[in-house]
């Protein structure tokens, strides 16, 4: 065999030749040996130039099974692992590559390979940080042949796992992902590395769904990763991402996965937007797909709030051949119970019934507990133990659901008895009650007025679960306890553990843990003593629980309700500090406290709060606002009321304006009332003469809203003549308040009645309007009025001007809005714009009358109060 010397171009390290010598202990204590001298006719070695141009790495010698061939080989084994000992993997890969080249097995040179070595190399370069060294070392080795793990200890796996998980705390997920590529393209175990739920959950975290995706597809079971990361980004509620997965799912797909479609159809329930899980389905139909129970089951759960769809949904199941299962009429109840809809529950049940007896269908106890919460919401307490006794009758075993549901049917009748001796039996079979049960308890002798029944059940059962279990004949070794029973439950009484005996009286031991709604239904029950309402919000703090809206908002109604409106705002100011930002609730509780005291500048205060912490008002909030007065004073409370008034028909509330128009006409007929009638007086006639659905109050509104009340029009068009007055009043009211506070008249009040066609007899209603109008200003008001007409159309006067372009600029933008399709439309007959005008000096004398008349009343008020 011919000899062969390796040259290393990065090392001072010359192989050795075919002669075999003892292979050095350590490769950097190797030396090059002096070239041997040539036979007359050998031909000369070549140089390592020479070599590198036959080979990229090296000679290329051939390797046999001879005991020489052998021995060499395992010295290049050994020195390539010296070198990756060395963290010199280039040099190490160089060697095994010449090796493979020449014909040797890559796994026969993989096994004489010194793992331990090269391991502690691969550690040593993982400590120091160097991970793209190693992950270089192992894809050359994958590309040779070379099985990476032959190259990896459990110190180098637990070290590489170690660095994988540092590059992932370092929250470069995209560099993360690579990484995993990376090593599964080289064969690693990478769910032993990092666990992919970590992985995936820093893609959720970070939002980069298309990362997630790039790394599902590195596991061979890529449809249940997309299903898992789909599930986690609905949990986050980020739906927007979850899409982006599911369209990335359904590619190079000739039939869709009906297990992910099933997925993003929860999550889009999760998310709340139950319209895009109608999409889905939609379009999965549209593919000429038929859906499987599950995802029908998942698509009538996400939209259980819309009972007529869900319905639609099980007759199409039917429709298409998918047999309903006990979750579908499960799903179909649940949306009876969000539709309050007993009828039909009772229907459904009925055809359960038959099914059971048929052996079609086994009810479980999801379905009695949802029929029985129907019934407890509808109050049907009788009902909803007839289902119980059903139950029982068909051996299925109540749940905490089903138990809690008992209760609060009862506890919602206000059968405080009843429902106290449901939790008994609940204790009796062996149920242990959370904390929900307890809530109902105390919840219904609160609804009942039972405060210190309440109060009583709390402290027995606070007391017994901070005392120590003594009692060695019960053999329980918990110190969570509490004891029941009837005399317990009437009195309050806290018997002693030898008191339990078999004579009657129920005995059982369960933990208790209140929570903040414990606190908050206590605290409802304080009344007025703020004092005792904020001892149970401190103690709420010790026990480690937090307050919540609601407990702020209680604390707030208790001390308002003493009448201590500044107590309630530094209230409101004290959770704000404790980083809690008040909602909807908060506000429009502090508001009914200002108002019943009131305070009606802190009130609408708060309300302009809200507005600019874009907190939006709900029906409460306005109908507390707009019932605040019994009277109103001044046209800026007429103005508040009527905005407020037009932001609640803006926010889609329909509100009963009915009280409001009461109070609006009251100050209205102020105009014309003397200073010594009675409050509240106002016109039966008129007030019977408005119709549910009058738009009076917006025609206030748009009237009194103006700023300038110098030049001032009133648009009387379509309104009867009971609203005519309405605003007529309405508007010298304003003239007149204006006018006390210093402002001056300046132009003549135009009228606006409608238009008539020339030639055309006047419309009866236009004419009754006019004469109620003009015996309001001229007989109970003692106003100037002047009756005009301005003829406007497409014919001209003698000048050649058009009659339109003749009117003041305030006339003409009334006309404008009067007219409307008049003005557009061509017409040969020319129309007259009625309209009646009261002269400013007219307004202007009436204006003093009422003002010295003001005068001479607050006067002899004075000298009455004197004498």
């Amino acid at each position: 065999m011919r000899e062969a010397l390796v040259i290393l171009p990065s090392s001072s390290i010359t192989l050795p030749p075919n002669s075999s010598p003892t292979p050095p202990h350590h490769h950097r204590s190797a030396t090059a040996k002096p070239k041997p001298k040539l036979k007359p006719k050998q031909k000369p070695i070549h140089s390592p130039s020479q070599l590198t141009s036959q080979s990229p790495l090296l000679s290329t010698p051939r390797w046999d099974s001879s005991s020489q061939s052998r021995h060499s080989l395992k010295y290049y084994a050994e020195l390539a692992s010296k070198l990756a000992q060395d963290g010199r993997f280039n040099d190490s890969l160089m060697i095994a590559e010449s090796v493979v080249v020449s014909g040797v097995n890559a796994a026969e040179f993989a096994a004489l390979l010194n793992a331990k070595i090269v391991s502690d190399g691969i550690v040593r370069l993982l400590e120091e940080g160097k991970l793209r060294s190693v992950v270089e070392l192992l894809t050359g080795a994958h590309k040779l042949g070379i099985e990476p793990l032959k190259l990896l200890d459990g110190a180098a796996i637990n070290s590489l796992s170690r660095e994988c998980k540092r590059t992932m705390e370092c929250g470069d997920i995209e560099e993360v992902v690579s990484l995993m590529e990376t090593l599964k393209g080289c064969g690693m175990p990478i769910k032993d590395l990092v666990k992919p739920s970590e992985i995936i959950r820093l893609c959720i975290s970070q939002r980069k769904p298309n990362t997630a995706i790039r790394y599902a597809h590195i596991f061979p079971h890529v449809d249940i990763m997309f299903c898992t990361v789909i599930l986690e980004f609905g949990k986050k509620g980020d739906l927007a991402s979850a899409l982006t997965v599911f369209e990335a799912s359904k590619q190079n797909q000739d039939t869709p996965n009906l297990y992910i479609y099933r997925t993003i159809i929860d999550v889009c329930g999760l998310c709340g937007d139950y319209l895009k899980s109608r999409s889905i389905y939609e379009g999965l139909i549209a593919g000429k797909f038929t859906p499987n129970i599950y995802v029908f089951n998942s698509l009538m759960n996400v939209n259980a709030c819309d009972l007529s769809y869900t319905l639609d949904i099980y007759k199409q199941m039917q429709k298409l051949g998918v047999p309903a299962d006990l979750t579908s009429y499960n799903i179909l109840l649940k949306s009876c119970c969000l539709a309050t809809r007993v009828d039909l529950a009772k229907e459904i049940y009925g055809e359960l019934k038959h099914l059971e007896i048929a052996g079609t269908l086994k009810l479980d106890v999801f379905t009695y507990s949802t029929l029985i919460k129907v019934f407890a919401d509808a109050k049907m307490w009788q009902m909803a133990l007839k289902i119980k006794r059903d139950m029982l009758s068909a051996g299925v075993t109540p749940n905490i659901v089903t138990w809690s549901s008992l209760i609060s049917a009862c506890a919602n009748a206000g059968l405080v008895d009843q429902a106290i001796q449901l939790f008994e039996e609940m204790l009796q079979a062996g149920c242990e009650p959370n904390s929900q049960c307890y809530n109902i308890l105390l919840h219904a002798c609160v609804e009942a007025c039972q405060y210190d029944r309440a109060f009583r059940l709390f402290r027995s059962w606070k007391e017994h679960a901070l005392q120590k279990d003594n009692c060695e004949d019960l053999g329980s070794k918990t110190d969570n306890i509490i004891d029941l029973s009837p005399t317990l439950m009437v009195s309050g009484s806290i018997p002693n553990c030898s008191s339990a005996s078999p004579h009657g009286h129920f005995s059982t031991r369960i933990p208790f843990r209140p929570t903040t709604s414990t606190y908050n239904i206590l605290m409802k029950a304080c009344g007025s003593d703020y004092y005792r309402a904020k001892a149970l919000m401190e103690e709420m703090k010790k026990v480690g629980l937090s307050p919540n809206h609601i407990s702020w908002s209680i604390l707030i109604d208790v001390c308002g309700g003493s009448g201590n409106v500044e107590g309630a705002l530094q209230i409101l100011r004290s959770m704000r500090e404790a980083g809690i930002q008040p909602d909807v609730v908060t506000y429009t509780t502090i508001i009914k406290v200002c108002v019943e005291t009131k305070d009606f500048k802190s009130a609408f205060s708060l309300f302009a709060a809200m507005k600019r912490y874009q907190i939006k008002p709900n029906m409460v909030t306005y109908n507390t606002l707009l019932r605040a007065r019994s009277r109103y004073g001044s046209l800026q409370e007429v103005q508040q009321c009527l905005a407020i008034y037009q932001d609640m028909r803006k926010a889609g509330y329909k509100p009963n304006d009915y009280y409001l128009k009461q109070l609006i006409e009251q100050w209205c007929e102020g105009v014309i009332q003397n200073g010594n009638q009675r409050t509240g007086y106002f016109s039966s006639r008129n007030r019977s003469s408005l119709e549910p659905e009058s738009m009076i109050l917006e025609k206030v509104a748009e009237h009194l809203q103006k700023d300038n009340a110098n030049s001032v029009s009133i648009n009387l068009r379509g309104l009867s003549k009971v609203e005519a007055r309405i605003v007529v009043l309405a508007v010298l009211r304003m003239i007149r308040e204006k006018y006390t506070a210093g402002d001056s008249i300046k132009d003549d009040v135009q009228i606006f009645l409608g238009v008539q066609e020339v030639g055309i007899r006047a419309v009866r209603q236009e004419s009754v309007v006019k004469e109620a109008v003009i015996k309001l200003l001229q007989h109970d008001l003692g106003l100037d009025v002047i009756s005009a007409t301005s003829r406007i159309g497409n014919d001209r006067n003698q000048d050649g001007v058009n009659n339109l372009e003749k009117c003041s600029n305030m006339e003409e933008h009334a006309q404008r809005g009067i007219l409307g399709a008049n003005m557009h439309s061509p017409t040969r007959r020319p129309a007259v714009l009625q309209k009646l005008r009261i002269p400013k000096e007219s307004l202007q004398s009436w204006l003093t009358r009422r003002l010295d008349a003001s005068i001479v009343n607050d006067e002899k008020h004075i000298v009455y109060k004197s004498f």
